[in-house]
């Protein structure tokens, strides 16, 4: 049986380590392999060891590393992941279709919790959202990303990216707003909005806003990868 899915905005943990599996915890810095990754790992490396959970560096930073025996292995016998913010796009190109992210993936399926801060939610939908043209960061558009949640996207932040982020060629998809300290978690029977603030889910031109604590409807549920 999967594992808990957690989308964050960015800063909410607490649901995450409560829900860690059997096996070793791993924050995956692959966001951030352009500025300063070391800095977000000891960052999340405190904010867990704040709530009683250990976790380790999984060093995935280059597409190289994705590829690696070594890594994949020890992927496959955890029982947490948390992917952490960055750059949306090079999550996606280090570890899609790749030896770890196949491992992280069958993880997940088999009980591991595995979420995503910022870059990483993005990155474990359908679509991530990229820079449609520099040098305008708050045009965006989708690009294929890792699968998890189909025909979804993530805005982080959205109390602060909501008003400013525009979405090009994304009939279709649902756009998942996440605030900041906020989390869409999926436990298994359904999604629910978690944290500090609220998630926005707007579909087929339809916005509805869900505050903590609430089931979120229109998300689509996660679905497992071959």
């Amino acid at each position: 049986m999967p594992g808990l899915l957690l989308l964050n905005g960015g800063d909410e943990f607490r649901e995450l380590a409560a829900a860690a599996g059997r096996g070793p915890a791993y924050v995956l810095p692959t966001a951030a392999a352009r500025q300063r990754p070391e800095l977000a790992v000891a960052t999340a490396t405190r904010w867990f060891e704040d709530l009683g959970l250990p976790v380790q560096e999984l060093p995935v930073l280059r597409r190289r590393d994705a590829q690696s025996v070594q890594l994949a292995e020890r992927a496959r016998a955890a029982g947490l992941f948390y992917l952490v913010g960055g750059d949306p796009g090079l999550v996606v190109r280090t570890l899609a279709a790749s030896e770890v992210w196949k491992a992280i993936a069958g993880a997940w399926a088999g009980g591991a919790a595995l979420a995503g801060s910022s870059a990483g939610a993005m990155a474990l939908c359908s679509h991530t959202l990229v820079m449609a043209r520099w040098p305008h960061h708050e045009v965006r558009r989708p690009a294929p990303a890792l699968g998890l949640v189909p025909e979804t996207v993530v805005v982080p932040h959205y109390e602060r990216f909501g008003p400013r982020w525009t979405v090009d060629g994304a009939p279709g998809l649902v756009v998942l707003g996440i605030d900041e300290r906020t989390a869409a978690v999926w436990d298994g029977s359904g999604w629910r909005a978690a944290g500090a603030g609220a998630v926005t889910v707007v579909r087929e031109g339809r916005s509805r806003v869900f505050p903590a604590g609430s089931a979120c409807e229109g998300i689509p549920p996660p679905v497992t990868l071959g």
